[in-house]
């Protein structure tokens, strides 16, 4: 259950996504003054995307990656290696690229691999960050030598997937691991270090969220990347086959919105190794999350309830099949080791009774989204505002979804618009739909509602951050440096006051 005891509102903005001299946005100063930003509009939550390591292989999602665990080295902020005497000012402006602008990953990729490796060649010269350094270790054994061995062995085997590598290591075989940590000792201690300078540096930005009155919510995929080091270290937990690549598939059926349904591709997990096993790997992944968040919305919670899977050789999701988790038993053990209050699920869609009854019984808030609730009757829809519950996260849309100004451009149909019209009782233009919509979430009973960046500053679809199934030239939106400022930080203060979401 999210903190009910006082109405809050936050701002949707990944990492990514913030301006900066480096062509990404990272952990650097610009993150500190957007969480200024928040202090000064009286914003209580900064939603972000998930933080783990991303791939061009993926289309540098953040929602597929090499580790359900490790972060994303392009994060990392060269200003603060600078500060830490990591690097030099020589180094650094080498590396400026542009302020604004989409993100480019590739150069961003290599000019940050080139700097985080003259830290490291730093870092060894020095006794500075032993201490740190050695406790990051023992604190993150249960994760990070799977995943640096992971990351050499791809880099060793020229980026093939893990069950394509020779016998001994597709099948981690102890001694010939062990030779291996022996002859790429070096390499592995360079991932060690990236991994323990990017936590260094994200536990920094979250310690000041902190002193400034900012919670975090973070965002969990449920599955993960067949070729990742979790499916590697795990593969018992995984529906594979005897060459170890995937059996069975994760998707969802079709619906209204596809005749063909989605089929993401992901392995779907073996529940009853998992439940053998006392659900380890999530509590360790549940712990971990809470460490990097404060708050954690777990994507497809439903796939937590009865998920669909496909045989991994069909090119649709039609020929699927619905299959069981032992929900009560997982969940009553993870949250017996870690507080049920950090997380929220995300409930959209078509969402069956036996999901609604676990949210109720574990008092997890679900979502609603405003974008979605024009299109059927102005009495019954459980996404406009006047039939919200208390105990729920209002959004204007999501990551996934356009701007609300690119929406009411490109995508409203007419019966949404005059629906819209008739449910604020006044006409709405391209220039004035953005506020509107803010403003009656902000009104509503939700305990917690949040509005991407993008719909703050009233931006259109080209700011658009994922279109879901497309892939390319995704992930890569920025936002205009300098455009969270005073003035929009006075006008958000002002209706979150006015709407009791904030101090006076």
């Amino acid at each position: 259950m999210v903190d009910m005891s006082e109405r809050k509102s936050g701002v949707l903005l990944h990492v990514t996504s913030l301006p900066g001299r480096f062509g990404i946005g990272d952990f650097g100063p610009e993150a500190f003054r957007f969480v200024d930003f928040l202090n000064a509009a009286s914003q209580s939550v900064w939603q972000i995307l998930p933080l783990t390591v991303t791939s061009s292989f993926t289309g540098n999602s953040p929602y597929s990656s090499l580790s359900a665990f490790a972060l994303n080295p392009l994060l990392v902020s060269p200003e603060i290696l600078l500060r830490e005497g990591l690097t030099t000012q020589e180094n650094v402006e080498c590396i400026y690229a542009r302020e604004s602008g989409p993100a480019h990953f590739r150069r961003v990729r290599m000019l940050k691999e080139a700097i985080l490796q003259e830290s490291f060649q730093q870092f060894q010269k020095t006794s500075q960050f032993t201490e740190e350094f050695d406790a990051f270790l023992k604190d993150s054994s249960q994760w990070l030598e799977d995943y640096v061995q992971f990351v050499v062995l791809k880099e060793v085997f020229g980026g093939q997937v893990w069950w394509e590598w020779p016998t001994p290591f597709r099948d981690r075989d102890e001694d010939e691991l062990l030779r291996f940590t022996r002859l790429y000792r070096q390499q592995l201690q360079y991932h060690r270090f990236v991994q323990f300078i990017l936590w260094k540096q994200w536990s920094a930005v979250r310690s000041y969220c902190h002193e400034k009155g900012v919670q975090v919510m973070g965002d969990l995929p449920i599955y993960v990347e067949t070729d990742s080091a979790d499916v590697w270290a795990h593969p018992e937990c995984f529906k594979l086959d005897d060459d170890h690549r995937p059996e069975w598939v994760a998707g969802v059926p079709p619906d209204y919105f596809s005749a063909t349904g989605q089929l993401w591709g992901n392995p779907v997990y073996r529940w009853d190794v998992l439940q053998e096993q006392r659900y380890q790997w999530w509590i360790e992944r549940f712990r971990h999350n809470i460490k990097l968040y404060d708050l954690i919305r777990i994507d497809h919670f439903r796939g937590l309830v009865q998920y669909w899977e496909v045989s991994a050789g069909e090119e649709t999701a039609i020929d699927g099949q619905w299959a069981d988790v032992p929900t009560r038993d997982f969940l009553d053990t993870a949250f017996s080791h870690v507080d049920a209050s950090h997380f929220i699920a995300e409930d959209l869609g078509t969402i069956t009774d036996d999901v609604h009854e676990i949210m109720d019984h574990y008092q997890l808030a679900g979502m609603k989204v405003l974008l979605f609730a024009f299109g059927d009757d102005l009495v019954e829809h459980p996404y406009l505002p006047h039939n919200y519950v208390e105990n729920c996260v209002a959004y204007t849309g999501t990551h996934d979804n356009n701007t609300v100004v690119g929406w009411f451009h490109h995508e409203m149909m007419a019966a949404e618009e005059e629906n819209l019209r008739e449910y604020l009782g006044r006409d709405v233009s391209a220039d004035t739909i953005a506020c509107e919509m803010i403003q009656l979430i902000w009104e509503s009973k939700a305990k917690l509602c949040i509005a991407p960046l993008q719909d703050l500053l009233g931006l259109d679809e080209t700011s658009r951050m994922n279109v879901p199934g497309v892939g390319a030239d995704c992930w890569r939106w920025r936002c205009p440096y300098l455009s969270f400022n005073d003035e929009l930080a006075a006008r958000l203060k002002a209706l979150t006051v006015a709407t009791g979401r904030g101090p006076n």
